[in-house]
């Protein structure tokens, strides 16, 4: 089992940045990729942003290009999401998706992100 801590969530004005963190924890010893996803309220969850565990390749959803930037510490087991020139449209839960190379993925719990016009 893995279990994930995901934080820094919270109000943004437009224009202004976050930075979520996703702690990993348990049997981490078959990470794959790290990744972050969001769900805005009435819409289907949509893929953010991935990383590969070992070789660092990233990966970007068009409408984050440019202003999201994922990265993470092998050794505290933990992805970052930095958020950058927010938009109103940025506003969903944040979730956190562990992949194994297993084939298995957990998630996290999930974390509010609120940008105001």
């Amino acid at each position: 089992q893995v279990q994930l801590v995901e934080s820094g969530g919270g109000l943004v004005q437009a224009g202004g940045s976050l930075r979520l963190s996703c702690a990993a924890s348990g049997r981490t010893f078959n990470t794959y990729s790290m990744s972050w996803y969001r769900q805005a309220p009435g819409k289907e969850r949509e893929f953010v942003a991935t990383i590969n565990w070992y070789g660092g390749s990233t990966n970007y959803a068009d409408s984050v290009k440019g202003r999201f930037t994922i990265s993470r510490d092998n050794a505290k087991n933990t992805v970052y999401l930095q958020m950058n020139s927010l938009k109103p449209e940025d506003t969903a839960i944040y979730y956190c998706n562990y992949y194994c190379n297993t084939g298995r993925d957990y998630w996290g719990q999930g974390t509010q992100v609120t940008v105001s016009s």
